[in-house]
């Protein structure tokens, strides 16, 4: 008989939302999984639990760990899985070994709790469904503006994660893809120096002060007016160029009929559909 695969959430930053449950998970595990094991034995320290075996699980190593956690559990061994900090796979490691996992018929119990994306749709101000989640950005400006064009249309709150000093040029780029809408940067959820900054897309950049920490952004749905399709663009401009307008002329004219979007975004995308 296998062991069972606990997946375990674990606090944001405030020891007090360490619940019972997660607490007697962990002392009854046999193996923690932990994205940093460092960072899991401070916090197995902090709530007195001691004596445990950890194992590192992160995105580098988690193919490679899956016949090894196999083994453990065909043992019969008891298996805790936890992230840096809220609720594992939650844009952390996990799900391929659950996935595998359950492919082999091994128990998985989930151990809920926080969890930062909906810790801050609770306090954003912001439609709180539907909502979608992004987990991390692409680093990439033309990735991250596929990625929010496939959502420019849905009805719905976009929430995702992005590291302190890309954060404006991210919600410039939301700008950009979405058009006006409202936004929350949640940072330092449920810690000392938490703190909710609310504004508008289009006003971002005027924001003043450091950002610290890694931020959950909360975007709101679609407006009155909201960003004007990549397909309506291109073919306005495609109409415009084959009228004779140059392309930089055309961009230029595409945007003043359009909204969300840049002269110089659109030139791009011109170019972009050149190449292919």
């Amino acid at each position: 008989m296998y062991g069972t695969v606990w997946i375990v959430a674990t606090p944001l930053g405030n020891l007090g939302d360490f619940s019972p449950r997660a607490r007697q998970t962990l002392e009854a595990a046999d193996v923690i999984l932990a994205e940093d094991t460092r960072r899991a034995g401070h916090l197995l320290q902090l709530a007195g639990i001691g004596g445990k075996r950890l194992m590192s699980l992160h995105e580098h190593n988690e193919d490679s760990r899956i016949a090894e956690v196999l083994e453990l559990l065909g043992q019969g061994l008891q298996v805790a899985v936890v992230s840096d900090a809220g609720t594992p796979l939650i844009a952390d490691p996990g799900y391929r070994l659950v996935a595998a996992c359950r492919k082999a018929g091994v128990p998985i119990v989930p151990v809920p709790g926080p969890c930062a994306p909906v810790t801050a749709l609770m306090a954003s101000g912001l439609p709180p469904y539907p909502f979608v989640f992004l987990g991390f950005p692409p680093r990439k400006a033309g990735e991250v503006r596929a990625l929010f064009g496939a959502y420019a249309h849905v009805p719905a709150t976009l929430v995702f994660f992005e590291r302190k000093n890309r954060v404006l040029p991210t919600l410039a780029l939301a700008f950009e893809v979405l058009g006006e809408r409202e936004f929350c940067l949640a940072r330092e959820l449920t810690k000392k120096h938490e703190q909710f900054i609310n504004g508008r897309l289009g006003q971002a950049l005027d924001m003043d002060g450091e950002l610290m920490g890694e931020v959950t952004v909360v975007v709101g749905p679609p407006e009155a007016g909201a960003a004007t399709g990549e397909a309506e663009v291109l073919g306005l401009a495609r109409t415009m160029i084959g009228g004779g307008m140059r392309p930089k002329d055309a961009a230029r004219a595409v945007r003043e009929r359009t909204r969300g979007w840049t002269a110089k975004r659109i030139y791009e995308l011109i170019l972009e559909q050149d190449a292919e």
